[in-house]
């Protein structure tokens, strides 16, 4: 019997064992619910027979515990795209407004990695640019987990901060905006054509914390792409040849999903929206005075409860989003008012 060709080419075959692993993963979460969907019909038959309100509180927290399973099982069936099952890399960009805005983005940077923590995710710096006073100017990090792709895609497009600044003197009410770029972070070997007229490659000082190499050589990379403006920086590996490769492999599939985009016309499935960082542009507003309140402006999902969210509980947005997008993305007449 001749061998199946997976196991002969190890990309494929790491492939296979992924998505085998997924299906499993899946199944075990369907057994799971099952039983708990069984003890908790046990429960509510015993506590009917025995005629005991003590047992109501437990019954109530057994419940929510099982909606949260299914309402997580649902939601990862929305996520059937193609990429969705892959890593992510997110680019944080703080908008006009110097230290006020990196101060923003910082507190987008912190939000990510805190819902990145409970989804048990890993996130690795690709970039950190910080501040001059305070804060970031802009960062890329990639968070790996399964469906990571498919779940941070939500979250591309321009955030829209409203607070009392605590940069200003005068406390005046201030308004920031920090852009977000999301892309899957495809491994494989892609058919991309980059000539070496149409890009420039720079090499600086890394500034952030990864390793003894940090701040001792010039081992960072950044590659400017003329005809599209793409910007890839790296400075997470520890040569600056690995920097480059990183590099290289990003602009690849950005370069790759634009030309997705073209042949398709699904840009805003793939990337969303592309908007100007400024007033009307924003998918989400984080309003902190004069009252509490975050919204997003696509699907009108809210919530007053601002600290949560930026500690990264937005599940509720990306769940909403998801929902949205399998609905046909209808006009849900959100208001951009404060």
């Amino acid at each position: 019997m001749e061998e199946p060709d997976f196991w002969n080419d190890p990309e494929t075959a790491n492939k296979k064992a992924k998505e085998d692993k997924d299906l499993k993963d899946i199944v075990e979460k369907v057994v799971s619910l099952e039983n708990q969907y069984e003890d908790l019909l046990e429960l509510i038959e015993m506590a009917n027979e025995e005629d005991d309100p003590d047992m109501i509180p437990d019954i109530r927290n057994d419940f929510e515990n099982f909606k949260s399973g299914l309402e997580e099982l649902r939601i990862g069936n929305l996520l059937s795209g193609e990429y969705d099952a892959e890593n992510a890399v997110v680019q944080l960009n703080a908008g006009a407004g110097g230290t006020e805005s990196d101060d923003w983005c910082s507190m987008l940077y912190r939000m990510y990695r805190r819902w990145a923590e409970r989804h048990g995710f890993q996130v690795e710096v690709l970039d950190l640019l910080e501040g001059d006073s305070a804060g970031i100017k802009s960062v890329s990090f990639e968070v790996r987990g399964t469906n990571a792709y498919g779940l941070l895609k939500s979250e591309k497009g321009v955030h829209r901060l409203v607070r009392i600044s605590p940069f200003n003197a005068q406390g005046k009410r201030q308004t920031s905006f920090v852009n977000n770029d999301v892309m899957p972070d495809i491994e494989e070997d892609l058919d991309v054509e980059i000539k070496d007229e149409d890009i420039r490659v720079d090499t600086y000082r890394s500034s952030g914390a990864g390793g003894q190499h940090i701040n001792k050589t010039s081992s960072a990379i950044r590659i400017t792409h003329f005809p599209t403006g793409i910007v890839v920086t790296c400075q997470n590996e520890r040569s600056q040849f690995q920097n480059r490769d990183k590099a290289m492999q990003m602009l690849k599939a950005k370069l790759f999903m634009l030309q997705q985009e073209e042949n398709s016309g699904i840009k805003d499935d793939i990337r969303g929206e592309k908007k100007a960082m400024g007033w009307g542009n924003q998918i989400r507003s984080y309003v902190l005075q004069p009252y509490k309140m975050v919204k997003d402006l696509r699907t009108a999902c809210q919530t007053g409860n601002t600290d949560a969210v930026l500690d990264g509980d937005i599940d509720m947005f990306i769940n909403a989003y998801l929902k949205w997008v399998s609905q046909g993305m209808p006009d849900m007449k959100a208001s951009q008012d404060d």
